[in-house]
């Protein structure tokens, strides 16, 4: 939630790329990164679909045809690329959204279709961080000290309830979506907001909450970073949890290398 439903805009002309084939795209989406790349496929008259997960109730427009919800699977995926004539598959979906790269890889594989994962990198620590790296969220919550704290919980809303074992510890939890219900957790507060965020503001935000600690994913990019510079600035410590290991696959990490990808100059672009 730390980094959208709109009605599906036309769809945008299909163009040949250099090489003979045309070349028809699914960007699977979610990131600040790809809604940068849907605007650049749009502009240069590339065939593509945008693909939401459906997490949040009020997904970002996108000037590409869109679809939400789920495939069903690899298998799934698999025939959704067939049967709509899928040339390749751009993978920009949250590093964590480790299951739908995971299926994207497999099918692609099996259906012998060209996989690239559009990726930013993770955030490096530099001198002032005081981070604590761990594996995964039970990893993270283990990691909270026993005597009560409060936290800024930023790691979305999928894992929340994993954070009940640890009760005793005062939540701040920042949310796109307004909670459905109530918290899963018996002491908290939630913040709603969508990125991107500036380090001034998440520097108010951790002294008005009072904020101990922070727990977040190694989601990199910059839209989301601005709550570790501002925990620099004040001295509060972050849990950092490590992104999920995934298959080996292609990575690019700019707009022009996943335009090459797709056989396009970028000097040639918009």
């Amino acid at each position: 939630a730390e980094d959208r439903p709109a009605a599906p805009s036309s769809p945008s002309p299909m163009i040949v790329s250099q090489g003979s084939d045309m070349t028809r795209v699914l960007l699977l989406g979610g990131t600040t990164e790809a809604s940068q790349l849907a605007r650049r496929l749009s502009a240069l008259g590339i065939d593509a679909v945008f693909s939401y997960a459906g997490r949040t109730d009020a997904p970002v427009a996108q000037p590409l045809p869109t679809r939400i919800g789920g495939f069903g699977g690899a298998e799934a995926l698999g025939r959704y690329l067939k049967d709509e004539s899928i040339t390749h598959v751009v993978d920009a979906t949250h590093p964590f959204a480790a299951q739908m790269s995971r299926n994207a890889v497999a099918a692609c594989g099996s259906a012998g279709i060209p996989y690239c994962a559009y990726e930013r990198a993770p955030w490096v620590a530099g001198a002032g961080d005081r981070w604590t790296h761990v594996p995964d969220i039970a990893a993270a919550v283990v990691a909270l000290p026993d005597v009560p704290v409060r936290i800024f919980l930023a790691i979305g809303k999928q894992n929340l309830r994993d954070f009940a074992a640890k009760a005793q510890h005062h939540y701040l939890l920042r949310l796109v979506d307004p909670p459905e219900g109530p918290l899963p957790l018996p002491d908290a507060a939630a913040v709603i907001a969508r990125g991107p965020f500036d380090e001034a503001g998440d520097r108010v935000l951790l002294k008005n909450h009072r904020i101990d600690l922070i727990v977040a994913k190694n989601a990199g990019g910059t839209g989301a970073r601005a709550k570790l510079d501002a925990a620099r600035d004040l001295g509060v410590p972050v849990i950092l949890v490590d992104r999920p290991g995934l298959p080996p696959r292609r990575i690019a990490d700019s707009i022009d290398k996943v335009l090459a990808f797709l056989g396009h100059r970028a000097d040639l672009g918009v």
